[in-house]
């Protein structure tokens, strides 16, 4: 164990991993570092729910800078560094699951994109559609194809733009041996509602928000710009790349949203896929009001003695992050996971 820890927050899109992480910073004398592809991006606010509690890596690019899971490794470990050397802890919070992978186990050098190659996939998608693409992914990569949604256009063709440039697969680049690990295991916990149907509804809801706030104004500003494109990372983020379609005359505003809700869920699903593949010291499931329903996946005799004692608060709607009890019990599971109280 470091001598001074790292402690890492996941789960699903609108899980309610901020609050949970904010309650942690101010009870840790902890710093939040963000986790998001979106975030990184200026003038990405509404659509990416863009928190007022200050973190680390958000709004450090121009839309128009594409900005990598490398890139994010190397600028996280310079934070998780500043704020250990003034004697703080470093908290991240987030749910790009490859930018957590890049920090935590690294990633190989991948090739750099070729807007040539691209272009040339783009085009046949065009014509044949991403399903029939996803096929020919299937083909070269069945190890990131079966990841993959068949309509996940970025992703289908990142894959098949790797494969023509480098005849390896995506998932070989991705094998983790690389260098940008950072070489330690941190305290992670899973939060998530324990029912899909509450999470769906928490989508839903924050999407409502999120379109009478002014996301499509705010993503009309963006178009309006005239220096950007949705092969943009920062356009292709969900929410961006659906109403940018309507901004194009490419699907009515009733379909964008609609597109906006069906990609949100997708991204939720891809994101607990990882998740579930992933070594946490604990899942806390919450309910509809955010309270703490129940902890399962747990790692290591400490978290398991948490989970029993949590569950006597079963029954208390008080939102986990907001629940003075459930603070204590995680300071008293997480400051023993620090001291090697196992």
């Amino acid at each position: 164990m470091a001598a001074s820890p790292l402690l890492c927050v996941m789960g699903p899109t609108a899980a309610g991993k901020t609050d949970l992480a904010i309650a942690l910073a101010q009870a840790f004398n902890g710093e939040l570092i963000s986790v998001d592809s979106a975030l990184v991006y200026r003038d990405l606010n509404i659509g990416a729910a863009k928190p007022e509690f200050p973190h680390h890596l958000i709004d450090i690019r121009d839309p128009s800078e594409p900005y990598s899971a490398m890139q994010f490794a190397r600028d996280a470990k310079a934070a998780i560094a500043d704020i250990r050397a003034r004697g703080r802890l470093p908290i991240l919070v987030g749910g790009t699951m490859l930018y957590f992978r890049a920090l935590l186990e690294g990633l190989d050098d991948m090739p750099a994109s070729d807007p040539g190659v691209r272009q040339k996939i783009e085009a046949e998608a065009a014509r044949k559609g991403w399903p029939a693409l996803h096929e020919q992914l299937q083909r070269v990569d069945p190890v990131l194809a079966a990841r993959l949604h068949p309509n996940h256009s970025q992703r289908i063709a990142r894959g098949l733009e790797v494969w023509q440039m480098t005849g390896k697969p995506l998932s070989h680049w991705q094998s983790g041996h690389g260098d940008g690990g950072i070489g330690e295991t941190p305290i992670s916990l899973v939060v998530c509602p324990k029912e899909r149907s509450v999470l769906h509804a928490r989508i839903a809801s924050r999407l409502e928000k999120m379109l009478r706030e002014g996301l499509l104004d705010e993503v009309r500003q963006l178009w309006q710009r005239g220096d950007l494109s949705p092969e943009l990372p920062a356009i292709r983020a969900v929410g961006y790349r659906q109403l940018w379609a309507f901004l194009e005359g490419e699907s009515s505003q009733t379909e964008a949203s609609q597109a906006v809700l069906f990609a949100t869920r997708q991204l939720a699903k891809r994101q607990l896929t990882w998740l579930r593949r992933w070594s946490a010291d604990a899942w806390l499931l919450t309910g509809e009001r955010g309270e703490l329903l129940d902890v399962t996946h747990v790692s290591a005799p400490i978290w398991r003695q948490f989970a029993v004692n949590s569950r006597l608060e079963v029954g208390d709607f008080t939102p986990l992050a907001d629940n003075k009890s459930m603070m204590a019990a995680l300071q008293v599971a997480i400051n023993a996971t620090y001291s090697g109280a196992l």
